[in-house]
């Protein structure tokens, strides 16, 4: 029995292959996912409340705007699905310029919107556009193609390793004059993993990622308001009232949920003490009111949809299709490092960052473009599943 048998026997196994045709999607992945979506309206319902309804006399207003979100998120959900990859990977580089276009523009007097002191947004009538969500998408799919067009290159020579960090400087430096350093650091930890996961040799991939976290913790230092944050970080309780309010009053929403919780909706927290208690402090409030049980149902549906990305990553990879390999390992990492970054920061093992929690937080541009990656997720496992079929279907009558 040849070898490419067994490796078409092994990947049919995975997908349950009996003579029969696959249809449809990951109804696990799909599920899973819709189960986050629905949690984070709870919650943002829960931890909005007081706030919705001091600011707006309406205390689901922004239940209301994430529900929106929610729809427009998974009405796009449901186009990209029927859109092959093979389109994705021939409009990588367009998506690279209207990524640049798309920062450059939030730079330019009268288009960008300023809100606490960042220039983060494109104002559309009612709506903004936070440019640094569509940004993540426009930079997987560019790796993803570059990787596939100049993995060997990657591997064997420096000059094809420094190409995507060079493209990945500018686009973080855009980043850096909103500023917006969380999302240049989850790009930056993407980048570089996705360039691992294409084989780039250990030492010199240490060596600049090194070189990156040196120069982000430079970054931090020089700005006396990130440099703030890691001092209060590091000892919050020095100054519980003022550098160590937010950190502190997280803290003390998980010590109130124990075990189980002190029940839906009876957060205490989030009554004008956690500031952000619905964007980047979500999980506190969740930790409150569902305790330490709820806490980690969430980190293992997080840990679910990573894992599944990898392994659909990997299938597709073993089918010798290399851009949704690596578009499926740049989702799954992108998805991972900010989930598990905005969980320990509300834990206090990491310092604040201004990330929101993927699919959770409220955020309608975050929840929109985080629905498409999976989108696109969904549709690389089902081409994996209609490619493994027709292999199958090849390979097999020569042996039956």
């Amino acid at each position: 029995m040849s070898a490419r048998y067994k490796q078409q026997a092994t990947l049919s196994s995975h997908y349950h292959i009996k003579n029969k045709l696959i249809v449809g999607y990951d109804l696990w992945l799909m599920g899973i996912s819709l189960l986050i979506i629905c949690i984070g309206l709870v919650m943002v319902a829960s931890a909005s409340i007081a706030i919705s309804t001091r600011e707006f006399d309406d205390p689901l207003h922004y239940f209301w705007r994430q529900g929106f979100a929610a729809m427009i998120g998974l009405s796009l959900a449901l186009i990209i699905l029927k859109i092959p990859m093979h389109l994705w990977e021939s409009c990588s580089m367009s998506l690279l310029i209207l990524a640049f276009i798309m920062l450059a523009l939030i730079l330019v007097p009268g288009v960008g919107k300023e809100v606490n002191g960042s220039m983060r947004w494109i104002q559309f009538g009612p709506f903004s556009l936070q440019a640094s969500e569509p940004v993540k998408l426009c930079i997987i799919a560019y790796l993803a193609s570059y990787l596939v067009r100049h993995v060997k290159t990657v591997q064997t020579d420096f000059r094809g390793f420094i190409i995507p960090i060079g493209v990945l400087t500018l686009i973080s430096g855009l980043l850096l004059l909103e500023p917006d350093f969380g999302a240049t650091v989850v790009l930056f930890a993407t980048a570089l993993g996705m360039l691992f996961m294409a084989g780039v040799p250990l030492s010199r991939f240490f060596a600049w990622g090194s070189v990156a976290f040196c120069a982000l913790i430079t970054l931090a230092i020089l700005s006396p308001y990130r440099m703030q944050r890691l001092m209060s970080f590091v000892d919050p309780w020095k100054d519980p009232y003022d550098s160590g309010f937010q950190l502190t009053q997280a803290l003390i929403a998980f010590g109130r949920g124990d075990w189980f919780g002190v029940g839906l909706g009876s957060s205490v927290q989030k009554l004008f003490y956690l500031p952000e208690a619905h964007t980047d402090f979500v999980f506190s409030v969740l930790a409150e009111e569902l305790g330490l049980f709820g806490s980690l149902i969430m980190i293992f549906l997080y840990s679910f949809i990573i894992w599944r990305a990898f392994v659909i990553g990997h299938i597709a990879e073993r089918v010798e299709k290399y851009f949704s390999a690596y578009f499926a390992y740049g989702i799954g990492l992108i998805i991972g490092i900010q989930a598990y970054i905005n969980i320990g920061v509300n834990m206090g093992v990491l310092p604040t960052k201004g990330l929101t929690l993927p699919l959770m937080s409220y955020g309608g541009n975050s929840l929109i473009v985080y629905c498409m990656l999976l989108s696109i997720l969904l549709r690389i496992e089902y081409e994996n599943r209609q490619d493994v079929r027709t292999s199958i279907s090849k390979v097999v009558p020569a042996y039956a």
